[in-house]
């Protein structure tokens, strides 16, 4: 958000934080979040790259075109079995799987 805009919202009263401040998550909770949203990103960046449709990965992981969809939108339904698997599915190594959850 811009300092502006912040500024703003809190002259009127408005309170202003972050989403782990406003769930009152642990770092724990909120590192758990960030690595299935970096999962997700990367399985749509690598489907896009390899010009696949949703439905073309749903076959992949024998799953549906929905289920896709939620992957890669990071619902909290998603497992991290399923994360891991589907980009393996699209041919990421281990190595590109460590790069994505940041242990480069």
């Amino acid at each position: 958000m811009d300092k502006n805009k912040k500024e703003r919202l809190e002259r009127k009263r408005w309170k202003v934080g972050s989403v782990q401040e406003f769930l009152a998550l642990t770092p724990e909770e909120s590192a758990y979040i960030e690595l299935k949203l970096a999962l997700s990103e990367s399985i749509k960046e690598r489907r896009e790259r390899k010009r696949l449709t949703q439905t073309d990965l749903a076959r992949l992981l024998r799953s549906s075109q929905s289920r896709v969809a939620k992957i890669e939108s990071g619902d909290s339904t998603v497992s991290l079995d399923l994360l891991v698997r589907s980009l393996i599915a699209l041919g990421a190594t281990r190595r590109e799987l460590a790069q994505v959850i940041g242990c480069d």
